[in-house]
């Protein structure tokens, strides 16, 4: 018995190395290897900025300036933004930059990526450009995106989203801001292997011809969208240049909530384009699908087992005693951080970052048992705060 729960220790324990470190090592190695760069030129084709939105009235207007602002030409580009059912002050704002060119498209409540298939149906750009609602772009951002469809082996490109920290917030929405300048680290090397693993909402664009619907509304539009472009053969390319931002969640309930909600989507979304999950047909973007998108939402697993295999053990050696306290000092900083969240001292990196790596790591757990009880989200419901 004692060897068997040794063994499931150093499993346990060689799972989660390999998804927080050993997967990015892997695929920097790969990158380095294959260096896949993209054959970038100053192209202007026509585009169309496609922004779906519920209830955004505190963030639509300073959306819609920041569009109007961008530096692209303006007889190139169309704005269409497709109101999901908004019932509070959304589409009367959008519709008063009509005169600007804005496309407003009223829409019944039927979840975003019918939103989005209908402003697809409406848009007339050669470069189909997705944005959120409380995204800002830098001003660059469009032409640093269009610029890799000089390459004729790209078929999508991924913009830079970063987080920025609301005045008024809880330490959680620092563990957001980190997480996500590790993704975009990670995926400038994906992308130097061929493709990364998918694009985020806040900012990617793809090629009119490739788009397609996501038949499952309980998928997340920018997975379903972004992964079929792969599908169809092409690459789905990363560019830092094409920066945007937006607000973290300032609440950690609500960070939560939204945590469970996109992961059950998501993990939906993999078993949609599970064909991608074919080394033999998709080369190395099925491993790094599989290590980013299964493996890590395995995690919580893991660490139950090395939890309970570990306590099991430290009887039997002051090895095994150690790493049980070490366990219990982390999960005991996660504690501090949850009770502290709103407190300055809360803003302490060493109860912070335990406090957001469990709080992800239990949404990601329930996000697996929404699964396989077939449980379905297919509307959303935006956590914003104004961009002011």
């Amino acid at each position: 018995m004692i060897d068997i729960a040794a063994w499931t220790f150093w499993l346990s324990v060689a799972f989660l190395v390999y998804i927080y470190g050993g997967f990015a090592i892997f695929v920097a190695a790969a990158g380095l290897w294959r260096r896949r760069h993209v054959a970038r030129a100053p192209i202007r084709p026509t585009a169309s900025l496609l922004i779906a939105a519920y209830n955004e009235q505190g963030v639509i207007a300073d959306r819609l300036a920041n569009a109007l602002a961008l530096d692209y030409p303006r007889d190139h580009l169309q704005i269409i933004v497709a109101s999901d059912g908004s019932s509070d002050n959304t589409e009367a704002i959008v519709a008063g930059y009509a005169s600007r060119g804005v496309l407003l498209l009223s829409l019944p409540r039927q979840g975003k990526i019918h939103a989005l298939t209908t402003a697809v149906s409406q848009a007339t750009g050669d470069i189909l450009v997705f944005s959120d609602a409380n995204t800002m772009c830098d001003p660059g951002a469009l032409r640093a995106l269009v610029a890799n469809f000089a390459d004729a082996t790209v078929g999508g490109v991924a913009g830079h989203t970063s987080y920025r920290l609301h005045t008024e917030r809880e330490s959680s929405s620092a563990g957001e801001r980190l997480y996500w300048d590790y993704d975009a680290w990670l995926k400038e090397w994906e992308s130097l292997t061929g493709s990364v693993v998918s694009a985020h909402g806040g900012l990617y664009a793809i090629r009119r011809e490739l788009f397609q619907s996501s038949p499952d509304p309980a998928v997340t539009d920018d997975f379903a969208i972004s992964t079929a472009v792969i599908e169809q053969g092409y690459r789905l390319v990363f560019d830092r240049a094409a920066r945007a931002t937006e607000f973290a969640v300032a609440d950690a309930r609500h960070e939560f909530r939204r945590r469970v909600r996109l992961m059950t989507r998501g993990l939906r979304g993999v078993v949609m384009r599970r064909k991608l999950l074919n080394p033999f047909r998709y080369g190395f973007y099925a491993v790094v699908l599989f290590s980013h998108k299964i493996a890590r939402r395995l995690a919580p697993i893991a660490l139950v087992s090395l939890g309970a295999t570990n306590a099991y053990l430290a009887s039997h050696s002051s090895f095994y005693q150690i790493a049980a306290v070490a366990q219990g000092l982390f999960y005991g900083l996660a504690v501090v951080g949850y009770l502290l969240r709103r407190a300055r001292v809360g803003g302490l990196k060493i109860v912070w970052v335990p406090f957001f790596y469990c709080m992800a790591n239990v949404a990601c757990a329930a996000a697996l048992i929404q699964l396989f009880r077939g449980r379905r989200i297919e509307l959303w419901q935006p956590q914003r705060h104004a961009v002011r």
